[in-house]
């Protein structure tokens, strides 16, 4: 039977990707040109939804990971360095044109929720720091590979615990109202999507 132990200890805010304040100063004029326009809905939406997956956040993460295999003739056991990349931002292919309400200057983005982008173990710095194989046992060589994925889902958890999503959410409306305000916007205001779009299939 398998056992795990994990320990948490360090988290670092890593950057709010530069390419947040290249977009904020560029996007608008490389995308719309520098004339005043009017904008739709529609207009607006054609033109964010490239962006895809707006990645804001990146969190590295440290920590102790271990797996024990427990037989009654001994037990192999692996302790892994963890040293994991978690980035988190919005994905805008999932706005609609009922997301997004003009009216003159004025505008209302229903902003899909932030979420977790990628979470992967940097494998230049994550590394076996002990390895033991009971004297009855045959060495395991899948144990590690089962502790390099719990090691993943734990630095997932841990991010999440540690407000990644929110801060995700925050940068992502930091950097949209940057680039709405160049095209002219005074007053944007950002609302969590409409909770079902009505061609939504259910999970």
């Amino acid at each position: 039977m398998a056992k795990s132990r994990s320990t948490f200890t360090l988290v670092i805010i890593a950057a709010i990707f530069v390419v947040g304040v290249w977009l904020g100063n560029r996007l608008p004029g490389l995308l719309f040109g520098s004339s005043r326009k009017v904008y739709s809905s529609a207009t607006l939406l054609q033109q964010v939804k490239p962006l895809a997956q707006l990645v804001t956040v990146q969190f590295t993460l440290q920590k102790y990971v271990e797996q024990a295999d427990v037989k009654w003739y001994g037990e192999n056991r692996v302790m892994l360095l963890a040293y994991g990349v978690v980035t988190a931002g919005i994905d805008l292919k999932e706005l609609q044109d009922k997301d997004i309400e003009v009216n003159g200057t004025n505008l209302i983005v229903h902003l899909p929720p932030a979420q977790i982008m990628d979470a992967h173990l940097d494998d230049s710095e994550t590394r076996v720091i002990d390895r033991t194989t009971g004297v009855w046992r045959s060495p395991d060589k899948d144990l590690e590979q089962e502790t390099r994925k719990i090691a993943v889902d734990d630095i997932r958890r841990d991010a999440r615990n540690h407000g990644i999503l929110k801060k995700a959410d925050e940068q992502a409306r930091a950097l949209l109202a940057n680039l709405f305000h160049q095209l002219g916007f005074t007053n944007i205001e950002f609302r969590p999507q409409l909770s079902l779009h009505l061609d939504a299939k259910p999970e």
